[in-house]
């Protein structure tokens, strides 16, 4: 969010990673890097007492008695209770230095809830100034953790809920100025998580990436309620009170919360916690959004007024962010309002913004009916080129998830992204290479000269991009099937060993088009398939290419990666790999692999041609060892039941199992596949991707 104490950020960039949505070059779509546009919010003074040397003395004696040391746990309550009553009358000063502070710290963690609440109250006070410091942030923050665990192990609520009161009733005398502390802000959001139940870790750790892959239809979104997080409603009547005082206590300054980008988060996180408390929610975005309660009881929430200064705070940064939120929670009456009354007519203007691009996006990825889709449709559709040139792929991207998911436009949305890198006589064939490097086509200072770059890593959203059109029918994105399958071979290698380009491979392979064309994309990869078998990302391509192919294809690939057995077994996929694939038993006898694959993969043919859908059946007669005749349903089934037990019999006296490595007992399929080195376990870290 362009700034150091957040890593969420809801948008797509035009270059970004997992770990920062937006990259740092400056391709168009960046909010991150633009000056600071806040305004400083002035702090209350407060003189800081010095700490005498016999206090100094004896906290560093209890840091010698309890860091580092094993000690019974009755014990070490007892020890930590004791030096938490020295603190008395000494709160602001032990817990703002740097030192003692991080002693301070490791007592609440050891103390019992008596001794941790009587040092909350007696911090109360001068909460604001503890929690806006470097060192007494992390005091306060180590005690609000250690109340959830507590909350979690005691029943003793009435003991906590006095602490936490005492604490919110002296942080709504003055809100503003801890809400606007880079550290404060940190706090409050702690204590806005607890009041509602909410693990803390949890949800200050929502990733990026996790908003993004939502955005983009690749994650199922999270339940906007409140069972989405697991939240207990432990002090619902306290939370509410305490989000309504702080907006009360601060209505003289909320112009400066809007743009505040530590104040905003607060805000954020208050919105999200609020949801499902309607009323609430609306009193809490009505004020965001700048609306008078006046017009709020007439029930014309947007007026004139607001929307031009709604229209103007969008392109601020730490509103932009605050936005996203207000139209991610907002209830569909309202969502409509924002996109019909405020944006209706501005989405381009905005779209080109460094900031209100990401708006734009949540109000795609939020898009509720047809009538939402027709209109942003409308604004968009014809601009991708435009948004692609400035670097706003994001806005693209979120565009044809939103398509995607409401089935509608989706078909125009292909056509439209396919017309904007490619036209004339480079159409269709240059249209996936453009799209995976579309920041460097781009780019270029001459278009139609433009070739493969080489070494130059492939686009994210541009990846992205293709990863959902290829999960679309298969008779809406043709064009792109037959420029997929136009690339040279040493192209499709190159995708195959890069960490986006494997994904659009993989999302190609796994996509519902005729199996010939698959092995078509899959023939290229010939004589390559050892090296990427050991390559981290290229053996996840080898394998989605494997089940792709037909019988003929598979010997190719089991034949190069043989002489890779022992280097297979020493990488993270491999050993999953030589067991799907069944590499020593190709190696022992070759001819009984061959025809334990045709066994499983016509078994597998004959019963989707059976039973499966009519898409299937399509499928099916493309696929591994498509018949040349056709049986009756009864017969069929005979068919079946004599191969299995064909099978079985022979199974027992080779000591193979019936399709073996791939349907094994269930609990040693569930072990293989927690085994498996796969994008939703250990490969995520070591792609650096979007979970696809």
């Amino acid at each position: 969010m362009g700034r150091k104490t957040s890593k969420k950020h809801a948008g797509v960039d035009a270059d970004h990673t997992v770990e920062s949505v937006s990259g740092g070059k400056a391709y168009g779509n960046n909010r991150h890097h633009m000056p600071d546009q806040t305004t400083p919010v002035p702090q209350t003074s407060f003189l800081r007492q010095q700490i005498d040397p016999e206090t100094a003395k004896y906290f560093a004696e209890i840091a010698n008695a309890i860091e580092g040391t094993e000690i019974d746990p009755e014990e070490r309550s007892v020890i930590c209770g004791n030096a938490l009553e020295e603190t008395r009358g000494k709160e602001v000063e032990l817990a703002t230095d740097y030192i003692i502070s991080h002693t301070l710290q490791t007592l609440l963690e050891g103390c019992s809830l008596d001794h941790l609440c009587s040092f909350l109250q007696s911090c109360a006070k001068n909460i604001c100034h503890i929690a806006a410091d470097r060192s007494g942030s992390h005091v306060v923050e180590t005690a609000l953790k250690s109340l959830s665990y507590h909350l979690q192990e005691s029943e003793n609520h009435s003991l906590i809920e006095q602490a936490l009161t005492k604490i919110c009733k002296a942080i709504v005398v003055n809100p503003v100025d801890i809400m606007c502390n880079c550290h404060g802000s940190h706090v409050l959001r702690s204590l806005l998580c607890l009041l509602k139940g909410v693990p803390l870790e949890e949800f200050h750790s929502t990733k990026s990436s996790v908003v993004l892959a939502e955005r983009l239809n690749l994650k199922v979104p999270h339940a906007k309620d409140n069972g989405s997080l697991r939240f207990q409603q432990i002090f619902p009547s306290l939370l509410k009170n305490f989000v309504s005082e702080m907006l009360n206590a601060a209505s003289e300054d909320i112009s400066k919360l809007q743009t505040n980008q530590y104040s905003s988060l607060v805000l954020q996180t208050a919105l999200k916690l609020l949801a499902g408390n309607e009323q609430e929610l609306l009193h809490l975005i009505r004020v965001l959004l700048g609306s008078s309660a006046e017009s709020a009881n007439a029930g014309n929430l947007l007026e004139g007024k607001t929307i031009r200064n709604i229209s103007r705070l969008v392109e601020e940064t730490a509103y932009s962010h605050l936005m996203e939120v207000i139209v991610e929670f907002a209830p569909e009456t309202l969502y409509s309002d924002l996109l019909t009354k405020v944006f209706r007519k501005s989405l381009f203007r905005m779209s080109s913004h460094h900031c209100a691009n990401f708006v734009v996006q949540a109000l795609a990825s939020q898009a509720k009916s047809e009538e939402h889709m027709d209109l942003i449709w409308e604004e968009l559709g014809t601009k991708f080129h435009d948004l692609f040139e400035m670097g706003k792929s994001g806005v693209v991207a979120s565009v044809l998830a939103a398509t995607q998911r409401l089935h509608s436009h989706e078909h125009e949305c292909c056509q439209a992204i396919a017309a904007a890198v490619c036209t004339g006589d480079e159409f269709p064939k240059y249209i996936v290479p453009r799209i995976l490097f579309l920041e460097n086509f781009f780019c270029s200072g001459d278009k139609s000269n433009w070739s493969w770059p080489q070494g130059t890593k492939i686009h994210v959203v541009g990846s992205l991009i293709l990863q959902s059109i290829f999960r679309l029918p298969s008779e809406l994105i043709q064009i792109y099937v037959t420029s997929i399958t136009s690339l040279e071979e040493h192209h499709v290698l190159a995708a195959s060993k890069d960490p986006s380009g494997s994904r659009v491979i993989e999302s190609f392979l796994n996509s519902n088009i005729l199996a010939k064309q698959k092995r078509k994309l899959v023939a290229k990869l010939r004589g390559h398939f050892g090296e990427l078998s050991v390559h981290p990302f290229g053996s996840f391509t080898v394998e989605k290419c494997f089940t792709a192919s037909n019988l003929s294809l598979r010997e190719t690939i089991v034949s190069e990666m043989l002489p890779l057995q022992s280097e297979l077994s020493k990488t993270k996929q491999g050993p999953y790999l030589l067991r799907k694939l069944d590499i020593d038993g190709f190696a022992r006898q070759p001819d009984q692999w061959k025809s334990r694959q045709a066994s499983q993969q016509s078994a597998l043919k004959e019963f989707y041609a059976t039973f499966g859908p009519t898409e299937t059946k399509s499928l099916v007669k493309e696929s591994f060892l498509a018949d040349t005749h056709s049986k009756p349903k009864q017969e069929k089934l005979k068919d079946i039941r004599k191969e299995i037990e064909t099978t079985l019999a022979s199974s027992k006296t080779s000591n193979t199992p019936f399709l073996a490595h791939q349907v094994s007992k269930k609990a040693k399929r569930s072990k293989d596949e927690k085994k498996r080195h796969t994008r939703d376990g250990q490969s995520e870290s070591q792609r650096k991707k979007i979970k696809v």
